[in-house]
């Protein structure tokens, strides 16, 4: 968590990619996992800005650094949301 506030949302604001939350497990299975939401304009909106942040030297050289004892990162899930018809947040 600490690389997400210290550093990653940063070289994200500069890519323009938009965070809509970020939430830790209060109860249920894992205390050790996080859950976060971006929102993107279209696939294609997501596709260019990620790549361009996969790109990126300074999240190269942060992540290197910060994972230099060891990968901080377990296992990441990607989920491509749609909301419902019914859904509040569109």
């Amino acid at each position: 968590m600490k690389r997400f506030d210290t550093i990653t949302l940063k070289i994200w604001e500069k890519h323009g990619i938009k965070q809509a939350g970020f939430w830790t497990v209060l109860v249920g299975d894992s205390n050790m996992a996080l859950y976060y939401m971006l929102q993107w304009d279209s696939l294609a909106d997501r596709e260019a800005k990620w790549n361009i942040f996969q790109a990126d030297p300074n999240w190269h050289s942060a992540r290197a650094e910060t994972e230099k004892n060891g990968p901080i990162v377990a296992k990441v899930v990607n989920s491509f949301l749609q909301p419902t018809s019914f859904s509040s947040v569109k």
